[in-house]
């Protein structure tokens, strides 16, 4: 028997239900072989696209879509998240399998995609506390999170055909303009700290940048753990921002979400990092240049466009639910977090610190 639990899916929240019917009719039609579904289920983690476990006679699937009420042209493409799984299978083996693609606005009002489900444990802000994890069972994790980071962005995404998912040159000057607008887009309420800190990434651009295929959503709620080993990685998860860009942002986006004890409790609600035992920040970027050997001077610029990034995601998800496009509680409370982001970036600037 396991000494952890695997993850497991729940009821599916009001308004997120699927069209059984239409389902089942569109996959006797096109893809037979994976029989009738005879049970939707909903993973509760992610504020982002919607992942259901559907179960056949045959086996249990994952199908993503975008949320209800999204723009799904932009950051919710079914296409493009399944096109990445799909080129990093064959040279990565810790992606779920992809196994069908639908575009047919007909089944369920939006495109979808299904991939094999990967088991094991998933530890989240919420439930790792719970689990009384010993430190020295945190450290092996954390450090097995920093090595696989790396272990991805040395990938050669010319050799792979990665290199086809994104254009490096002139990428982080693009992300800083495009979420900047992105968040002026949704904004509903005043913050001085996000202004302030639009101002600084503007001016701080590093003229250095190294090409790497790239997560973008790295942290430890997107990757799956042999229960019998919280230290072997077995799966990544959640591949919908992956692109070819600059390793150093995945490293920022990572470190953005990497609390610590004596970060303020908004800051703790991402991630699990804050438990003891976990390296801490300054622990991870030196790790991280153990395993790659690049030159991390500019950190301070990633880790503050991470922070930012993560408000931005949160401030649009915010919008939705006051637009009321979602009654998912969980957005209506986002706004304490969205400017404890911005106090923890504007807060980092001040001593020039990770």
């Amino acid at each position: 028997m396991s000494l952890y639990k695997t993850d497991t899916a729940t009821n599916v929240r009001k308004g997120e239900e699927l069209d059984l019917s239409k389902l089942n009719s569109f996959l006797r039609e096109n893809y037979p072989q994976l029989g009738e579904v005879l049970e939707v289920t909903q993973f509760a983690g992610g504020f982002s696209n919607l992942t259901y476990c559907i179960k056949t006679a045959v086996a249990e699937y994952v199908l993503r879509r975008p949320p209800f009420g999204a723009n799904i042209k932009s950051a919710h493409d079914m296409a493009r998240e399944f096109k990445v799984l799909s080129l990093l299978k064959p040279v990565y083996n810790k992606v779920p399998a992809p196994v069908l693609f639908c575009e047919d606005m007909e089944v369920m009002g939006a495109p979808f995609y299904i991939m094999e489900r990967m088991q094991g444990v998933i530890l989240r802000a919420s439930n790792a506390p719970r689990l009384q994890l010993a430190p020295e069972i945190l450290r092996a994790s954390s450090e097995a999170l920093v090595d696989n980071l790396a272990a991805l962005h040395s990938l050669n995404i010319e050799v792979t055909g990665l290199n086809q998912l994104g254009k490096p040159d002139g990428y982080v000057t693009r992300q800083v303009e495009g979420w900047i607008k992105r968040y002026y887009n949704s904004e509903t309420d005043k913050i001085e700290q996000l202004d302030k800190i639009a101002e600084w990434l503007k001016v701080n651009i590093p003229s250095t940048q190294y090409a790497a295929f790239i997560h973008n959503d790295y942290k430890y709620d997107n990757v799956v753990l042999n229960p019998d080993n919280l230290a072997d990685i077995v799966g990544v998860l959640d591949w919908e921002m992956a692109t070819v860009g600059d390793a150093l942002m995945d490293l920022g986006g990572t470190l953005a979400y990497w609390s610590e004890a004596g970060d303020a409790d908004e800051i703790k609600f991402f991630n699990l990092t804050w438990l003891p035992g976990n390296l801490s920040r300054q622990e991870v970027i030196a790790r991280y240049v153990e395993k790659s050997g690049r030159d991390v001077s500019n950190i301070l610029f990633y880790y503050i466009f991470g922070l930012y990034k993560n408000a931005v995601i949160a401030q649009q998800i915010y919008a939705r639910w006051k637009q009321g496009h979602t009654q998912d509680p969980r957005f209506g409370a986002l706004l304490p977090i969205i400017k404890g982001l911005g106090s923890r970036a504007v807060n980092a600037l001040e001593p020039g610190r990770v």
